[in-house]
């Protein structure tokens, strides 16, 4: 009995005892600080990444014009009717 009663005496002591102040590892702050900044993109890779968004859109475009150029030029299609009174009407007045 005697053995549970001290360590029944111990465990309410270190209850009591103060608890020691929590701080933080040594350079904890600075490990967390140098990889908040690392995961951010600097300015010139934000304009690198930007560049190059832009450069493929406009290959796309590009890419995209050749194509209905392409088309329009192996057309045979004569222009409808209507179209071709207009056309006829426009050389007409600059004709003269």
């Amino acid at each position: 009995m005697k053995n549970r009663d001290e360590i029944l005496d111990r465990l309410f002591r270190a209850a009591i005892a103060p608890v020691p102040p929590k701080e933080m590892p040594f350079g904890f702050d600075t490990r967390v600080l140098a990889l908040v900044r690392a995961s951010l993109p600097n300015g010139s890779a934000i304009i690198a990444l930007f560049a190059q968004r832009a450069a493929m859109i406009a290959l796309a475009v590009i890419a995209l014009a050749s194509v209905g150029v392409y088309r329009a030029s192996t057309s045979n299609d004569d222009l409808p009717a209507e179209y071709a009174m207009a056309d006829n009407a426009i050389q007409s007045s600059l004709g003269e």
